[in-house]
C-alpha cells in the first residue's frame, strides 16, 4: 500500500525494502520471500486487474458447474457431463458462452458455489 501511496515520486526498491523492514522491526535472519520488483505486473497497468478478475470468473464457472454434478449425486453423473459436453465443450464458439452455459446449468452461474468452497457464507443476497 506504500507503493501506491507514493504517487509518481521515483522509488528504489531495495532501498524502500530495507526501511520498510526496517521499521517493522524485522529480523535480520527473516528474508524477503518475494521482492518488490516481482510484482511490477501489478503495478503496470490495468491488464492484471482485469486478468485476476477473468480467473475470479472462472472460479465461479468452475465451482457452479460442479454444483450440478453435486446437485445430481455425484461427480460421475453421466447425464450432467453429456449436458455439460453438449452445451459448453464440443460446441466452442458457435454459440454465445453465456448461452451455452445456460443451456447446460438451467441457470446463469452463481457466486454460490464458490463462496461456499471458501468457506464462506452465504444466502445468495
Amino acid at each position: 500500500m506504500k507503493l501506491h501511496l507514493a504517487g509518481d515520486k521515483p522509488i528504489n526498491a531495495d532501498q524502500f525494502e530495507k526501511q520498510e523492514l526496517t521499521k517493522l522491526g524485522m529480523p535480520d535472519e527473516i528474508v524477503m520471500r518475494h521482492r518488490t520488483p516481482q510484482f511490477a505486473h501489478i503495478f503496470a497497468d490495468d491488464g492484471y486487474s482485469a486478468g485476476y478478475y477473468s480467473y475470479l470468473w472462472s472460479d465461479v464457472h468452475s465451482a457452479d458447474a460442479f454444483e450440478a454434478f453435486t446437485e445430481a449425486g455425484g461427480p460421475y453423473d453421466k447425464a450432467v457431463a453429456k449436458r455439460l459436453l453438449d452445451h459448453v465443450f464440443s460446441v466452442g464458439g458457435t454459440v454465445e458462452e453465456s448461452e451455452g452455459y445456460k443451456a447446460f446449468r438451467g441457470k446463469n452461474p452463481s457466486i454460490a458455489a464458490l463462496m461456499k468452497n471458501r468457506g464462506f457464507p452465504y444466502n445468495g443476497k
